[in-house]
């Protein structure tokens, strides 16, 4: 493979799931209308080389299977614990899941009659999500299809290059959301058969990056100048995150980048939300950025002006 294949052995446990066409599967979300264009059925795949301290998607981090607790809906009644059967159950107030004992079977998510306990990734193949994706075909037209989103789908390049052959056969579109932060054999192993690129910038400052995101950013700049080089659907995103990126030297730095790109690139924002909130409490995880507040729409038009002053189409999405 090309692209830093030694920058990447190290990302995640990869596990008997990588680069085959099986992966785990954390959702399969339909009527999406925010994930590419027209209505949408959203695959979400467990698994991330990043670990951005803002991810919205805390589940789809780990590449392997994940219980979570939802004390919310907890009523107490134990069936729980009696069918672990490695003692992962704690009877203490606070997250009932031991982690250090917790196999992920699924045993206890199957016990619980109130959903307070969730399992995170269901082994699927790229055939057996078709199946579940084609239901929603009705949806589909005027533009809309499939989008492969996690997590970062280029982990499971064979994966998406099967489904989306799958889905474009069938005659719905097919929509990639990417970091960058693959392998780029994958990128390009997945582009033939993808109509519509979702690709993310964070941080064009590579201290920054590696800071907040917990890796560099020189494969994820390589990636997009080639996807734009291939001739794809291009859209860029940013993350629009308060006090990260949304300061006039990171939109500059970013407009620069883009604006030294093939053709006209198009950059979407992506205001900062707390909606992952609850995910992290979950799973037991502190949310680092859980007490910052939202980018007003103000706040987020103003840098949406500074990007297109600076020559960069750009909006903002809703």
């Amino acid at each position: 493979m090309d692209g830093g294949s030694s920058e990447l052995s190290d990302l995640w446990e990869f596990d008997q799931y990588a680069c085959k066409t099986m992966a785990l599967v954390t959702n399969i979300q339909g009527y999406s209308i925010h994930d590419g264009p027209g209505i949408r059925t959203v695959v979400f795949l467990k698994g991330c080389g990043l670990r951005c301290k803002w991810c919205a998607n805390p589940e789809c981090i780990s590449g392997a299977r994940q219980t979570g607790f939802i004390a919310s809906l907890c009523a107490g009644c134990g069936k729980c614990a009696g069918a672990c059967g490695h003692g992962a159950i704690r009877s203490d107030p606070g997250h009932r899941v031991d982690y250090e004992l917790c196999a992920a079977c699924g045993a206890c998510v199957k016990a619980c009659s109130y959903g307070a306990l969730v399992g995170y990734g269901t082994e699927m193949s790229a055939g057996e999500v078709f199946e579940a994706v084609r239901r929603d075909k009705i949806f589909y037209e005027g533009g809309g299809g499939v989008t492969a989103s996690g997590g970062e789908p280029l982990l499971f390049p064979e994966f998406v290059a099967e489904l989306f052959e799958l889905c474009r056969e069938d005659g719905f579109s097919t929509c990639l959301e990417t970091s960058g932060f693959a392998e780029t054999g994958s990128l390009m192993l997945a582009l033939p058969v993808t109509d519509h690129l979702l690709f993310d910038i964070k941080l064009l400052d590579g201290d920054l990056h590696i800071a907040h995101t917990g890796q560099p950013n020189d494969l994820v700049l390589e990636n997009a100048r080639r996807a734009v080089a291939s001739g794809a659907d291009v859209l860029f995103r940013m993350p629009l995150i308060p006090g990260v990126n949304d300061d006039a030297r990171s939109v500059e730095a970013a407009a620069g980048f883009l604006r030294g790109l093939q053709g006209e690139p198009r950059l979407q924002l992506m205001p900062f939300h707390r909606l992952g909130d609850s995910k992290y409490r979950a799973l037991g995880l502190t949310y680092e950025f859980g007490g910052v507040d939202a980018i007003s729409k103000d706040a987020a038009e103003e840098v949406r002006r500074r990007f297109t002053d600076a020559g960069v189409e750009c909006s903002v999405s809703s």
